[in-house]
């Protein structure tokens, strides 16, 4: 049979016109699968088996379009169908059947994909992306709530290591209860592609795990198990769920990440409810809460002197004491660093540790390169870690005027924390320092959003507000932060604004307040210098600024040079000298001492 005979036969034999409709039902029953399986929760491997069986059953299809004919008198061989029914019509009722599923196919296609819920869409989030909700606590015992925390906080930790994967930080899931009912929601807020949630039950030295990885906007379970192990197994437990999570997401892991994901911490299991103790106590983020984290992490570090991590929730807590009025600057940044250091050598690859010792390098020395090398370290370790994203930002870039990198790093600290009040906050302040004040302004109205009474927020919204010349409103909102907290320094910006408003018999009034709050509490010099300066006493608010950099108060000196607060000192000789000696380039010797 010559080739032009052959093609002829297949379309004397309807071979196309079955091909043709086969094509357009099969790709209207994939359309069914894939838009109604979801709903039922029907796993993805159903939407496969559909695939696969249509994708054989074609070349079925066409031999037996070739072998037989649908005749008045039921089907029938070809051969005998052309001896029984000699020129018959072969109508075209196959064409309206082949337009009908078409029309029905592309309806139901454009149907699923543009009248979807709006909230079951998470639109330009990476399909490896996943946030860990809060674990709830099963036990008997409601004390046992910073087991479960704990546990919670590990399995992300431990993903967080993944460079493949974008993990969402603790801080931003702390607010959702496990099993929550608007998963597509809580996704859409969180800039995720997926949920894992689970329970856990203490008892004794036993514990049970159970875990759930959703997709969000499908609200399918990708996978879902069970784990009853003896406590001292609590480690294996925390890296098995991390490293199926990860391959269950297909995030490709290098030997380094999966070696990071299987460490165990610590042999010791006291130790280990300790430290998690103390970094329940640590996300408070209160001076009382941070002294107790501090004793909790010192116990476990006498359960286990090798216990690299007890050593860096200890530094973190010592590096956020004086900024909460708990301990002068010069008692406290030393303890953070010989916590970072300790922690470094039992642990070279720990992104927390070089955090630590980066932010220390940079508010305890003015060692800006320094610092800068660990947070680019920490960040090479673990790049989901939000808090090295954000202390870098916030700390060495912006001293140093690297204002497009500051905002960089700043924002990416919020696409894996995006409901961080602090982290939205202090954004804004680097937009503010960067003297984009607009930005500043829209910034902070973002985090006050988030937490109306976060004083933090207002006193810089007010900053920004008087940069920009609006002094009667940034009054307005210092005055809301100090009745929201009795942070002498906020006072001391109020104080301030008084003098450039006229009132200067209210900030002398303050300048007074201040004094007697010092005799029994620290008050930065930083406060007394801007109030000082607002008075037009420019020598004394240098005064003020030479005494803080004898406090080694580096939380407020790093900003010299950027400071728009401190712009009308720009010009002066002893202010000058000053910035010479904090910016001047350090060397940090082995014992911790700085020298130029």
């Amino acid at each position: 049979m010559s080739s032009r005979n052959f093609f002829a036969e297949l379309k004397r034999r309807n071979v196309y016109k079955v091909a043709v409709g086969y094509a357009v039902v099969g790709w209207l029953l994939i359309q069914v699968a894939t838009q109604v399986f979801p709903f039922f929760e029907i796993p993805n491997w159903g939407v496969r088996l559909v695939v696969l069986l249509i994708v054989v059953g074609f070349p079925i299809a066409l031999v037996i379009a070739w072998a037989f004919e649908l005749t008045p008198g039921g089907i029938k061989r070809t051969e005998e169908a052309d001896r029984a029914y000699p020129g018959r019509s072969r109508g075209r009722a196959w064409i309206y059947v082949v337009i009908s599923a078409g029309l029905l196919s592309a309806g139901l296609f454009f149907l699923g994909r543009y009248t979807a819920p709006n909230e079951n869409k998470i639109p330009n989030v990476p399909a490896k992306s996943i946030a860990v909700l809060p674990f709830e606590n099963l036990s008997r015992d409601p004390d046992n709530a910073y087991f479960a925390e704990g546990i919670q906080d590990e399995i992300l930790t431990r993903l967080a290591k993944v460079a493949d994967l974008k993990v969402i930080s603790h801080t931003s899931t702390q607010r959702y209860k496990s099993s929550p009912n608007d998963l597509p929601q809580i996704a859409k807020q969180l800039g995720v592609a997926n949920i894992l949630e689970g329970s856990v039950q203490k008892s004794q030295d036993q514990v049970r795990v159970n875990v759930q990885l959703i997709n969000a906007a499908t609200d399918a379970h990708l996978w879902a198990d069970s784990f009853d192990r003896k406590l001292i197994d609590i480690f294996a437990v925390e890296s098995e769920i991390a490293a199926k999570v990860a391959d269950t997401l297909q995030a490709k892991l290098t030997g380094a990440e999966q070696h990071a994901i299987s460490m165990q911490p610590t042999q010791n299991t006291e130790a280990y409810q300790l430290y998690l103790r103390g970094r329940y106590f640590w996300n408070k983020r209160t001076g009382p809460d941070l002294q107790k984290a501090i004793d909790y992490f010192k116990q476990a570090i006498d359960k286990d002197p090798n216990y690299a991590l007890a050593y860096v929730g200890l530094g973190d807590a010592y590096i956020l004491l004086s900024g909460f009025g708990a301990a002068r600057p010069q008692d406290s940044f030393p303890l953070a660093e010989a916590a970072a250091k300790k922690a470094l050598e039992i642990d070279d690859n720990l992104a927390e540790a070089h955090t630590t010792l980066g932010f220390s390098l940079c508010v305890h020395h003015f060692d800006f390169a320094g610092s800068i090398r660990e947070f680019e370290r920490a960040i090479e370790l673990n790049p989901n870690y939000a808090t090295a994203h954000h202390w870098f930002g916030d700390g060495p870039l912006l001293a140093v005027g690297q204002f497009d990198r500051a905002i960089a790093e700043g924002k990416r600290a919020l696409e894996l924390d995006p409901l961080s009040v602090i982290i939205t906050a202090d954004l804004g302040a680097n937009y503010l320092v960067a003297r984009r004040y607009d930005e500043a302004i829209e910034q902070f109205h973002k985090a006050i959003d988030l937490d109306p009474r976060f004083y933090y927020t207002h006193w810089n919204l007010a900053e920004a507000l008087e940069m920009k010349g609006n002094l009667r409103e940034a009054l307005a909102e210092y005055k809301k932060a100090v009745e929201l907290d009795d942070d002498p320094f906020v006072l001391a910006l109020l104080g301030q604004a008084y003098a450039k408003v006229g009132q200067r018999d209210e900030a002398l009034k303050v300048l007074a307040q201040l004094s007697q709050i010092g005799a029994h509490r620290y008050v930065p010099s930083y406060s007394f210098a801007l109030l000082h300066m607002a008075l037009g006493e420019k020598d004394k608010a240098i005064e003020w600024l030479e005494r803080s950099y004898q406090e080694g108060a580096g939380l407020d000196l790093i900003f010299l040079k950027v400071d728009p607060m401190l712009d009308p000192l720009q010009k002066e000789p002893r202010f000058q000298a000053l910035v010479a000696k904090v910016f001047v380039p350090k060397e940090v010797t082995a014992e911790g001492q700085t020298s130029p």
